[in-house]
């Protein structure tokens, strides 16, 4: 496949982005469940796919695989992860050399999650990476990569305050980050009010809400809790009350993301990015109902 526009000019033209996230299964890009994903998404003709990246590179050449494939096998762009976890400098370096030779030519810039899990200490490797600002700074170092990084609509676990987020969001740009996409979140109004914090902090690249149209309570629940999201009650009366319904809750986390969705490009988000789960079916929904009420343009 021929390369189009880099991410980077995209995002400065302003056009808006819809992009869609998935992550390696432990059968990597054979896996004919996720290629089936990847290929019901592919109509939707998406500005970008991210594929997610195992705590210290445990899916590491999973997730070089799916992109390779995706890069040459459809029309769709790939933005590949990166974490610090576990890694020493030179062992990103050489993962930054396997995106480039992929054909990735952006990558979200991470830090990670702690290895023990929520909760818990980080621990940085004794010849790695603290902060994902470093891993920004080295990325641009050694390739012309769009880079992007995340956002936190109701502050960081570990942040002392959102004035502290901004902050460091303002200093991941000055490093070269791009746009930044942000955790998942429930109300259009804490977005809002980060996008408001950034500003006023001097960030002016875009900031694109992500989205996870929900599948399963529990689930959902257990995601809300490891961001830090809240789960607003008013949301969670409407899931409670078809709890034990599967296709109920499917229909109410799809109502729930298209309103959410809707709210956000009406407020003038640059795109949406959606937390597919590797399942397209919810997602496309939501994305055909933007599309058929003149909500987004494709």
């Amino acid at each position: 496949m021929t390369p189009g526009p880099a991410l980077r000019d995209l995002l400065a033209s302003g056009r808006p982005t819809y992009s869609f996230e998935i992550f390696p299964s432990k059968h990597g890009a054979n896996d004919p469940a996720l290629w089936q994903t990847v290929l019901e998404l592919e109509p939707l003709k998406p500005t970008f796919v991210s594929v997610t990246y195992g705590a210290g590179g445990s899916t590491q050449e999973r997730t070089l695989d799916i992109c390779r494939r995706i890069e040459e096998q459809t029309g769709m762009s790939t933005v590949g992860h990166l974490t610090c976890v576990d890694s020493s400098v030179d062992a990103l370096r050489a993962v930054i050399r396997k995106y480039v030779d992929a054909g990735v030519r952006s990558v979200l810039a991470l830090r990670g999650d702690p290895t023990a899990g929520p909760n818990t200490s980080w621990v940085t490797h004794p010849n790695g990476f603290r902060y994902a600002i470093q891993l920004v700074e080295l990325l641009r170092e050694l390739g012309d990569f769009t880079i992007g990084v995340a956002a936190f609509p109701e502050k960081h676990p570990e942040s002392p305050s959102m004035q502290h987020d901004s902050r460091i969001l303002a200093e991941k740009q000055r490093a070269g980050a791009h746009y930044a996409i942000t955790q998942l979140f429930f109300r259009p109004v804490d977005y809002f009010a980060l996008v408001d914090r950034a500003h006023a902090a001097g960030v002016t690249m875009p900031i694109i809400p992500g989205i996870m149209p929900v599948t399963n309570v529990a689930q959902i629940e257990r995601f809300a809790s490891l961001s830090g999201a809240e789960f607003p009650v008013a949301l969670r009366e409407r899931f409670e009350a078809v709890r034990d319904d599967e296709q109920g809750v499917r229909e109410v986390g799809v109502d729930i993301a298209f309103e959410l969705s809707v709210a956000l490009v009406q407020g003038g988000a640059p795109g949406l990015h959606f937390y597919t789960m590797n399942k397209s079916a919810s997602t496309r929904r939501v994305f055909q109902r933007l599309a058929d009420a003149g909500i987004i343009q494709r």
